[in-house]
């Protein structure tokens, strides 16, 4: 007889309104993995390890209701763990009408609340694979980051087990594997390589743990004593791997080129200076100078 999967668990994940699916969806189609991550018009799926099981979840908006139903194609015992992670992936927590009330009367960002109210911020579900995501991308564009970090993914990520066609059918690659593979014509400067593996090979050890459970800050400062790592890269994890509403990345392209600086934009100290103002919700006063960006046909964030 053939074995038989086990029928998927499925789980409703309710959120305050309003939440926005094209949002999420036209941040994942600018990143989207191909193996670790299959994106459709309604639906995100992406290939999981937790622990020494391995599988894929989806994740579909509802029509008629606030709620996303998440599809869990893992061991059941993993569907607590996973609901949290993909409720913070998808910040389904977060009160938009709080966020407004303290960015709303802004000059800058107040117009741009008005025109796309309840954007949120969409955080990796993997902390460390959103991290080397970020050290691939210093001083590239996000496409070029993507292609790069899609090679690794087909170099090194194990095949995940009873894949179909459709589905994931890769898992990300361990920091193991990252920190003593041989990337000869990956695609990245000599250096960044170098950053790259060391940064990989100090999770490997647990030299450096990855989370905010001290503060961002103290995981920036944490992530700055590497060499090779700048202030940017850390405050963009700090904002995309952990999901921190103060985290602010000041020195991002897209950030200081936003249209609402007009054609000079804006220097890193200056905007971190006006940023001061937006505490704590600096990171959705981000992701509304980033949708301003992207609108405005650039791609950032």
């Amino acid at each position: 007889m053939k074995n038989i999967p086990p029928l998927p668990q499925r789980i409703r994940l309710p959120y305050h309104a309003p939440w926005d699916w094209q949002q999420f969806h036209e941040h994942f189609a600018l990143r989207s993995l191909a193996g670790v991550e299959c994106l459709s018009p309604r639906c995100y799926a992406r290939s999981v390890r937790l622990g020494a099981d391995s599988g894929w979840f989806s994740v579909a908006p509802l029509d008629g209701c606030a709620e996303l139903e998440l599809e869990l194609h893992l061991p059941s015992h993993h569907a607590e763990t996973l609901t949290a992670r993909v409720r913070k992936m998808f910040d389904l927590d977060s009160n938009p009408a709080h966020i407004a009330a303290h960015l709303g009367d802004d000059a800058i960002l107040g117009p741009l609340l008005l025109e796309a109210p309840g954007l949120r911020l969409p955080t990796a579900f993997d902390p460390f694979e959103q991290a080397v995501r970020a050290i691939v991308g210093q001083q590239v564009t996000v496409k070029a980051a993507v292609t790069i970090v899609g090679r690794l993914v087909q170099r090194l990520g194990e095949e995940l087990p009873g894949a179909i066609e459709g589905q994931p059918t890769r898992l990300f690659p361990t920091a193991e594997a990252l920190a003593e593979a041989d990337l000869a014509g990956i695609g990245m400067p000599g250096k960044r390589v170098e950053t790259l593996q060391r940064f990989s090979a100090a999770c490997a050890s647990g030299a450096l743990q990855l989370h905010v459970e001290d503060g961002a800050e103290d995981l920036v400062q944490r992530l700055c004593a590497l060499p090779g790592i700048c202030p940017w890269t850390a405050e963009y994890v700090a904002l995309r791997a952990f999901g921190d509403p103060d985290a602010f990345p000041a020195a991002d392209l897209g950030l200081l080129k936003s249209p609402v600086w007009g054609a000079q934009g804006i220097t890193a100290r200056e905007l971190q200076r006006r940023a001061e103002a937006w505490r704590p919700w600096r990171a959705y006063a981000a992701v509304y100078l980033w949708h301003a960006y992207s609108q405005a046909g650039r791609t950032g964030g």
